[in-house]
């Protein structure tokens, strides 16, 4: 095993941004991003990872920089044409990220395992860093709403958000298997740092929490665990994070999701515009700091991830 040091566990878009800030800060083989894969599903018979993916493109720089998801210069000759036959083309699909699902496809069909695919790709794209999911097993994001039940990317994608929540749950969490490497790292005397990148608590975080054993883990280990909050002046900077909260009854606050992490993280970290609710999060019993948060390039990635390693170091001092 590799000498891990740090260990990220990221959602899509904006966790993808600090996952990127991470590799940037830090030698390729000390850096473990466990990417969320609750989102996964299956379209057009293709396998479609979009978190998994989000991650990949920003760290090999082919993300599309003004939406975060999907591949900058994309075309959409294949969408196009499949939505003059009248098939479904609500997910947008372009022609490069079709390629990536076609390869993963394949050789999942062919018994490979979602983490070795994910190397190949990874090892394609020029990727150092080592980026596994959540587990090799298949868990999905079940979203309650007021009109029933609906596979996350439905509510997400075909519906934009639009029914109101009123819970979740993570099918196949309870007989997945978190991946042997995630293990290792948890356990390795070198690990100095888990984070919780800027990522939906809810949809992004939870499931991978849900799978047996990775929270015990976590629980276990006498390494600092930080939150990066998704929040940021009553609002969250990308996704329904907020909406969500909203329609669960919480506020839509820094100090909500410091509570909902609390029996499990040892610190947070809010932008410096919530720095008036520092107090409160560390009357939870939690260590927390103030600082800028928000990343519109990539200096604010590096910086962020530079000041969040500092702060994890710091905390096991």
């Amino acid at each position: 095993m590799k000498k891990i040091s740090t260990i990220a566990f990221s959602g899509g878009v904006g966790g993808a941004k600090l996952a990127l800030g991470l590799a940037r800060a830090l030698p390729p083989d000390e850096l473990l991003i466990v990417a969320n894969t609750a989102d996964d599903f299956d379209h057009l018979g293709l396998h479609i990872c979009p978190d998994l993916d989000t991650i990949t493109y920003t760290l090999c720089g082919r993300a599309n920089r003004s939406q975060g998801w999907g591949v900058e210069g994309e075309t959409w000759s294949c969408l196009d044409a499949l939505s003059e036959l009248g098939g479904p083309d609500w997910f947008r699909l372009g022609d490069r990220d079709i390629a990536t699902h076609l390869y993963r496809t394949q050789r999942l069909r062919e018994g490979a395992r979602l983490s070795e695919v994910t190397a190949e790709m990874c090892a394609a794209f020029g990727i150092a860093q080592r980026l596994l999911p959540m587990s090799d097993d298949s868990v999905s994001t079940i979203v309650h709403t007021a009109e029933g039940e609906l596979p996350f990317q439905d509510y997400f994608v075909r519906r934009r958000c639009e029914p109101r929540v009123t819970g979740f749950h993570f099918a196949g969490a309870d007989s997945a298997a978190m991946h042997p490497e995630l293990r290792a790292g948890l356990d390795s005397p070198h690990l100095r740092a888990v984070i919780f990148c800027p990522s939906n608590p809810f949809v992004s975080i939870a499931p991978m929490l849900a799978i047996p054993g990775i929270e015990e883990a976590l629980r276990s280990i006498h390494t600092p665990i930080v939150a990066v909050s998704p929040i940021i002046g009553g609002k969250a900077v990308k996704g329904p994070a907020a909406k969500m909260m909203s329609e669960l009854g919480l506020p839509i606050s820094s100090l909500a999701v410091a509570k909902h992490y609390r029996d499990l993280v040892t610190a947070f970290i809010v932008d410096e515009t919530d720095s008036d609710e520092v107090a409160c999060i560390r009357e939870l019993g939690l260590a927390c700091e103030a600082m800028p948060t928000l990343m519109n390039n990539d200096d604010d990635k590096l910086r962020l991830a530079r000041s969040v390693i500092a702060y994890c170091h710091e905390l096991s001092r």
